[in-house]
């Protein structure tokens, strides 16, 4: 039987202002796109998009999970963020970068409250940003906690 990923892009898409949570990411971060993403083993799905910049994403896309950088933050459970790809030595020749055009990108993983990754609450831009994304690292981290809770909220009243 094949799981299902309809439940979860549901769940997200209840979370109490999830709309003004990724308004937030953007005016917080000064960036265009951003998403709430399943992140799996084997998929990458986006939940929630806010996208102001037609990176041309909506709920129920996917990307090729090897392609994106929030594969990397569920294998190491560590946020990432890029001020500018290319003035960046450890990403300025990174494939996802070049493949999706972005030069400041900033994601933390969503964790639930049994530890497991559901996936990340990301944000990026073509762009470099002029003000280093690491002070919106706390408020982002706690905005992907407050998701986490609200999903563990929804998962437990259904």
């Amino acid at each position: 039987m094949t799981y299902s990923y309809d439940t979860d892009i549901s769940a997200v898409q209840h979370v109490p202002s999830i709309e003004a949570t990724l308004q937030q990411v953007c005016a917080l971060t000064g960036m265009g796109f951003a998403a709430v993403a399943r992140v799996t083993s084997e998929r990458w799905i986006a939940c929630q998009v806010l996208d102001r910049i037609e990176f041309g994403m909506k709920p129920g896309d996917e990307l090729v999970l090897q392609t994106t950088i929030c594969d990397e933050i569920r294998l190491s459970g560590r946020a990432v963020f890029i001020d500018h790809v290319g003035a960046n030595p450890e990403w300025r020749t990174h494939h996802t970068p070049a493949m999706y055009g972005f030069e400041s990108y900033i994601s933390v993983p969503i964790i639930l409250a049994d530890g497991s990754f559901f996936g990340t609450l990301c944000a990026l831009d073509p762009a470099e940003r002029e003000k280093s994304l690491a002070a919106a690292l706390p408020q982002l981290e706690a905005m992907a906690a407050t998701i986490a809770v609200e999903l563990d909220r929804l998962r437990a009243a259904a």
